[in-house]
């Protein structure tokens, strides 16, 4: 199914002729193009969600199903995004003789499309962050046309969804050359140096992003490259947490590492326990009971097998379960280590390891566990489980716990990324590869906008976003002030 050299050629020029017409569309006609997307999938789940189980080995329900669901409210909630206005992030500055840096001209500032962009789909969310999901949902609010590299590990799901997508986009009046869908490695990487390409996003893993990133950056002409790559995502857990909700906590480790066959990127790799915690026989109980699961594919499921094993062998590490590895369905793999072994080990104990495995990390004190988190490589959460009583302890921890991560949880669990206004889904490298950005949630179309200031021009001139009768009713900072 790779693209032929033509054939990819002929996509990215057309992606380049509709990224004139979309430079003059509005943010409601692009919002009715993603509502009518969001339409379509809505209306292929029964066909879309039984491709999906097949080729990714992941359960119709609730997995798939509740993953489509949440593709097709992403698509939704960028068009709302676009009715509210706010992304344009329009400011009017009107001419001012008494500036006090001396006379101001009349300057206007607001956003405007990068360009053609380039999203590359991930394996282990073959909706959400795959064909339609949330790169793509934001390109595409934000007035970028999108060449879409498909996984090879869904590759009949991924061309049946973007013949929806395509479609849909087409019969609610977008342009033709908005969307398609590219297969192959060589396509992916031949279309990221192409020089029409605007910007790229990517989820995956360290090597595959880090090799594209480098792409990117050594192009004539540079372009942004937004990856989000691999997370350890550390849980701190205190002693008084310990001993008031031990059993919760057992429990919702499992559940939450173990969760979509622990394949997803806000897995939580380090489970961080006071010395002399007490949890040592239930977390080996629970992780020996705890069902096996198939993983994505034959690839991901040797690079898992390789993975532990040399975790295993370690001389430092104590296995709390050790499952077969020989079969199909992969039991948990828990492992322990002190945190003084922790620090004094190599990178094979300190980065991701995709799938069912975690380490626990016993600290002896605040200080060491002070230390341990200035030691971790960095990530998109990072959790804290203490009670009310324990604040003025984690309040020494912040610095360290902000440096880390992206997002900081309190008493729950780093497995669920909802969409929202306020989502941050991102952090330092590796966890992105552009720390002041997101990849889920509203935010997310920032990413595929570009600054533009326009000083002295005419009204009529003037994007609508900045003219001084503001046609389309965007909130405005005008003069400094909100409007």
């Amino acid at each position: 199914m790779d693209t032929d050299p033509n054939d990819l050629s002929r996509i990215i020029d057309a992606a380049v002729r509709s990224a004139a017409q979309l430079a003059e569309s509005t943010p409601a006609e692009r919002a009715r193009w993603l509502t009518h997307a969001a339409d379509a999938i809505d209306a292929a789940a029964d066909e879309l969600v039984p491709l999906a189980a097949e080729e990714t080995h992941l359960p119709e329900s609730p997995r798939l199903r509740g993953e489509l669901a949440r593709t097709i409210f992403q698509l939704r909630l960028f068009a709302e995004v676009l009715a509210d206005g706010e992304f344009l992030r329009a400011t009017v500055d009107h001419a001012d003789p008494q500036w006090p840096m001396g006379p101001r001209p009349d300057i206007r500032r607001s956003v405007v499309p990068i360009g053609p962009t380039l999203v590359f789909a991930a394996s282990n969310f073959p909706f959400a962050f795959s064909v339609a999901g949330g790169d793509t949902a934001s390109a595409l609010a934000a007035g970028c046309p999108v060449v879409l590299k498909a996984h090879p590990g869904h590759p009949r799901l991924s061309a049946r969804t973007g013949v929806i997508v395509r479609d849909a986009l087409i019969e609610a009046g977008a342009p033709a050359g908005l969307f398609e869908v590219i297969h192959g490695i060589d396509a992916g990487t031949t279309a990221l140096r192409h020089p029409a390409i605007a910007a790229a996003a990517f989820t995956g893993s360290v090597p595959g992003g880090r090799a594209l990133f480098d792409i990117a950056n050594s192009r004539p002409r540079p372009i942004p490259f937004y990856g989000e790559l691999g997370s350890v995502n550390p849980v701190v857990v205190l002693p008084e947490a310990v001993r008031a909700r031990s059993r919760q906590i057992v429990a919702g480790f499992l559940g939450s590492f173990t969760l979509g066959a622990g394949q997803f990127c806000t897995k939580p790799g380090l489970l961080l326990l006071p010395t002399g915690h007490g949890l040592t026989d239930a977390l080996r109980t629970a992780a020996r009971e705890a069902p096996g699961q198939r993983l994505l594919n034959d690839r991901i499921a040797g690079g898992f097998r390789s993975r532990v094993t040399s975790l295993r062998e370690h001389p430092s590490v104590t296995a709390l379960s050790l499952p077969d590895l020989h079969g199909d369905l992969l039991a948990p793999t828990l492992l322990m280590i002190s945190a003084a072994d922790f620090l004094a080990g190599e990178e094979l104990l300190r980065t991701e390891c995709f799938g069912p495995a975690a380490l626990v990390v016993e600290y002896a004190d605040a200080t060491e566990l002070n230390a341990l988190l200035g030691e971790l490589e960095p990530g998109l959460t990072a959790t804290v489980f203490a009670e009310d009583s324990e604040i003025e302890d984690v309040r020494p921890l912040l610095p360290a716990l902000t440096a880390l991560a992206g997002r900081l949880i309190w008493n729950e669990w780093p497995t669920g990324v909802t969409v929202t206004w306020a989502q941050q889904h991102g952090g330092p490298y590796p966890a992105t590869t552009a720390p002041t950005t997101t990849s889920v949630g509203t935010a997310a179309i920032d990413r595929f906008l570009r600054p533009v200031a326009w000083q002295g021009f005419p009204d009529s001139l003037l994007p609508p976003a900045l003219r001084e009768d503001n046609p389309w009713r965007l909130p405005r900072r005008i003069d400094g002030k909100r409007d």
